[in-house]
């Protein structure tokens, strides 16, 4: 019995049928489309069984699944080694073109290289599509072609950019939804459970995103206790939203807001042209730091019980629900660095354990920011002091009294003065910044 000639359109940080640029393309092919997601078990060995982020993706695809139902088509789930996975499928299926959205990390830019190649080596035609930012890779660049390594340069550049071409176009493929393959009787659809992936169900939950709240984002972002944010950032990492249309609608509603999203594209640009920040402080003058790296100092800092209240709920919110207000995040991590001289690295890697919304570049450019190691960085002589952040931000105590609960009853005390902790850092850093 001969096999069907079909496209394929891999599922990756893309996970909607709206707006989806590789998909819309696929959709015009002459082949019947399967949509494809490969649960990754060079990414998935690495992670816990009850990891949220895992949870959230099945949770998407299984929604995913459903609407394609409704069409009489399946989502077609593996799990694997991405390289065997194909191999696989090329056995399983006359394949004649696959496509799929770029992805910009190092990792995903090596496999999706090597699956390339073995789709070639098969006469499988491959195409790939940018869909997770608006500008990508070299595409906002200074004069000389070079990539910006300062922000608000590389911003003024991405909005005249944008703004010749506002409204960025948008794909609708909905009418070509009959395009996708139709096989009830095919046993390869049986959308599976998440514990036979090897997981299960996590009591962290992504929280559906909210964009009333970002109408006033500009007043109310840096206020905690406020719970007014938008919730966006695990939608945007997982491609579950349309940055197409989000940029699209933020034009036009927040400045700020819309800065924000300019601040993911430019630090994804700094991971995509200056890779070794992933591992190395992008100042390369900053490398002779003496770092303390205390891990009896590091526990507390991850357990929140520091005794300064606004890193102590900030620390206790991530462990508890992965999430961490943007404010909090930053005086987190600049007491790490600045008060217990603690590697910006070990931070980063603890963030990525925890965050709901943990993607590499911003992760990265965010904890060299406060390290004041990364690209326009905060000056190494900056120190929060978190007991003034606590005042502005958190005047009436409702943030930390929410996270701490012995707060007016057996609260610890500071493990280390802000007076002494701030002038060691920044002798710290003065003798240990190469000349």
């Amino acid at each position: 019995m001969s096999k069907p000639e079909i496209t394929f359109f891999w599922f990756r940080r893309d996970l909607r049928l709206e707006d989806n640029i590789g998909l819309f393309h696929a959709l015009q092919s002459q082949f019947p489309v399967i949509p494809l997601f490969i649960f990754d078990e060079a990414i998935l060995d690495s992670l816990p069984k009850n990891d949220a982020r895992v949870g959230f993706i099945h949770d998407s695809l299984s929604k995913i699944n459903v609407k394609l139902q409704a069409f009489g088509s399946f989502l077609l789930v593996k799990k694997g080694k991405t390289h065997e996975v194909w191999q696989q499928l090329i056995q399983e299926f006359d394949i004649k073109e696959v496509f799929f959205n770029k992805d910009y990390e190092a990792y995903a830019i090596k496999r999706d290289w090597a699956i390339c190649e073995l789709l070639t080596s098969n006469k499988i035609n491959s195409f790939s599509f940018k869909d997770q930012v608006i500008f990508e890779e070299k595409e906002i660049t200074k004069s000389d072609g070079l990539s910006y390594t300062i922000y608000t340069p590389y911003k003024n550049k991405w909005l005249e950019k944008y703004n010749s071409m506002a409204p960025v176009q948008e794909y609708d493929a909905s009418d070509k939804f009959s395009n996708f393959y139709r096989d009830a009787m095919n046993p390869f659809f049986t959308f599976p459970t998440l514990e036979q992936i090897g997981f299960e169900q996590s009591t962290i939950k992504v929280i559906p995103h909210n964009l009333k709240n970002v109408t006033n984002y500009h007043e109310t972002r840096d206020f905690p206790a406020l719970d007014a944010t938008s919730h966006l950032s695990p939608h945007l990492r997982f491609g579950t939203v349309s940055i197409r249309k989000l940029v699209n609608w933020a034009a036009k509603k927040n400045d700020v807001f819309l800065s924000e999203l300019i601040w993911r594209e430019f630090f994804m640009q700094i991971l995509f042209s200056f890779p070794k920040v992933v591992s190395h402080n992008f100042k390369s003058s900053y490398d002779g730091i003496q770092w303390r790296n205390d891990e009896e100092d590091f526990k507390h800092w991850c357990s929140g019980t520091t005794g300064y209240p606004m890193v102590d709920a900030g620390m206790r919110e991530l462990n508890e629900t992965g999430y961490m207000h943007n404010r909090v995040r930053m005086v987190v991590a600049s007491f790490l660095c600045k008060h217990l001289l603690i590697n910006w690295q070990w931070g980063e890697a603890y963030f990525a354990q925890k965050l709901l919304d943990f993607e590499l570049s911003s992760n990265v450019g965010n904890w060299q920011w406060a390290a004041g190691t990364g690209c326009d960085a905060a000056p190494y002589f900056r120190v929060f002091n978190p007991e003034i952040q606590l005042k502005k931000f958190d005047e009436k105590e409702i943030y930390i009294r929410k996270w701490i609960p012995e707060f007016d009853l057996g609260y610890c005390k500071p493990m280390v003065e802000h007076a002494f902790a701030r002038d060691r850092a920044i002798a710290t850093y003065k003798a240990g910044i190469l000349k």
